[in-house]
């Protein structure tokens, strides 16, 4: 059992109240059980008891053991003075507050349909990657919809509070923030570290100045990118060499560049090969004068995806690496819609919240009913459980649904689990 099991039955009152009393035999009537804190300090704040004769306003803090009071420190700490009463499920051991004074425990008796079906839910096997597929058919489309929803905002929530607080390290600049962001996300999974501090070693103001210059801009970002020290490299790469080392003396960029080791080739085919994709996007900044602007104001996926279309330098559509001949295309539709979901999306949201702007999140989000479904071995069990995937908002759902509450089995926390447990 995770604590969390007991927090959602103190909240929702689904235990036993006739005959409450304390482990010392004081009769307890719950009030009002309070409401959840998601600072420091008790568990739950402002609840209304009545133990004994004696109406008390206070906290409750929560645990599955009440030796877990001394294990937290909790007997150190005056945040935990105002408790007025520990809820637990094996009560082991007395507990004090700071002034030694002890504090009433009370072992909660949860109703055993409501415990077989939690403990269902988590002894499902690891690899279920939904532990409540045999129970889906009991919950309503109407809940498992609403969850989605739920989750997909957390997760775009989550995506663009990163890039606010992006925004914020570099100076509250709108267009080095989509530089960095738009450099990340070209990395997809497997490259988007090393491609995260190779925006940091190309900053914004060289950009500017030499994205003009198509063999300036490969250059510079090969050479700070660490794939121009092979000794065997060609004449154009070697000319791309020469005018790094110019670049590199010119800046004093000394010390920034990565090496081609940091970079991921393993298992990867050569069309996500990390050269293949920063060729591919200094194209990109070779052909858009700006790049927050467009994100921004790009009216549909259509108008995205013809920003992101550049065509690549001649001698790169016959190389995937410096001096290595291999064919190179220009960034797929595919790429370009996860680029759409994982980097405009939360570009662009994270912009109309420091704005305040309720109607350009809500159309922002209307980007994702547009795009197509991601599929993979994840959303393809939920479809199986009978979830729907029919655009890119279904899809990154389902992966919120997985990541943020399946796999951790938050099933508590979830409002379809929440729904079964409260048939109990």
């Amino acid at each position: 059992m995770q604590e969390d099991f007991l927090h959602y039955a103190w909240q929702h009152q689904y235990f036993d109240k006739m005959a409450l009393q304390t482990e010392d035999g004081q009769p307890v009537t719950v009030l009002r059980p309070g409401h959840r804190n998601s600072d420091a300090g008790p568990d739950f704040l402002n609840a209304r008891l009545r133990l004994g004769e004696v109406e008390w306003n206070g906290a409750v803090e929560i645990h599955l053991r009440a030796s877990d009071w001394h294990r937290h420190q909790h007997q150190f700490d005056p945040k935990y003075d105002q408790v007025v009463l520990h809820v637990v499920h094996t009560a082991d051991v007395p507990v004090q507050r700071t002034n030694g004074s002890l504090i009433p425990a009370l072992s909660l008796r949860l109703p055993a349909g409501l415990l077989a079906a939690y403990e269902l839910l988590q002894n499902q096997p690891a690899e279920r990657l939904l532990p409540c597929a045999p129970l889906l058919p009991q919950v309503s489309e109407l809940t498992r919809t609403m969850m989605l929803g739920r989750v997909l905002l957390e997760r775009v929530e989550q995506k663009a509070g990163r890039l606010t607080e992006l925004h914020t390290q570099l100076a509250h600049d709108w267009e080095a923030t989509a530089w960095h962001a738009l450099a990340a996300a070209f990395g997809f999974q497997k490259n988007a570290e090393p491609m995260s501090r190779l925006a940091k070693a190309v900053p914004l103001t060289l950009l500017r100045r030499h994205r003009h210059d198509v063999h300036q801009l490969a250059a510079l970002l090969l050479g700070q990118a660490g794939f121009l020290e092979d000794a065997s490299l060609d004449d154009y790469s070697q000319r791309l060499r020469t005018e790094y080392e110019f670049l590199r003396h010119k800046y004093n960029l000394h010390g920034t560049a990565l090496a081609a080791h940091e970079w991921n080739f393993l298992r990867l085919r050569p069309a996500n090969f990390p050269t293949v994709r920063l060729v591919q996007l200094l194209a990109l900044l070779h052909a858009r004068p700006t790049l927050f602007d467009v994100l921004l104001t790009a009216q549909s996926v259509r108008g995205l995806e013809q920003f992101f279309d550049a065509p690549l330098p001649a001698y790169w559509q016959t190389h995937t690496r410096p001096s290595k001949p291999g064919k190179t295309v220009p960034l797929g539709r595919g790429s370009m819609h996860l680029l759409i979901t994982n980097l405009v999306v939360p570009l662009r949201v994270a912009y109309a919240r420091s704005l305040s702007n309720l109607e350009l999140i809500e159309k922002t989000m209307d980007l994702l009913d547009q795009l197509p479904p991601e599929h993979n071995h994840f959303t393809d069990a939920y479809e199986e459980a009978g979830f729907h995937n029919a655009s890119a908002a279904d899809s990154q759902g389902l992966l919120a649904l997985q990541q943020g509450y399946c796999a951790p089995r938050r099933c508590v926390q979830c409002g379809i689990g929440a729904a079964l447990l409260r048939q109990k």
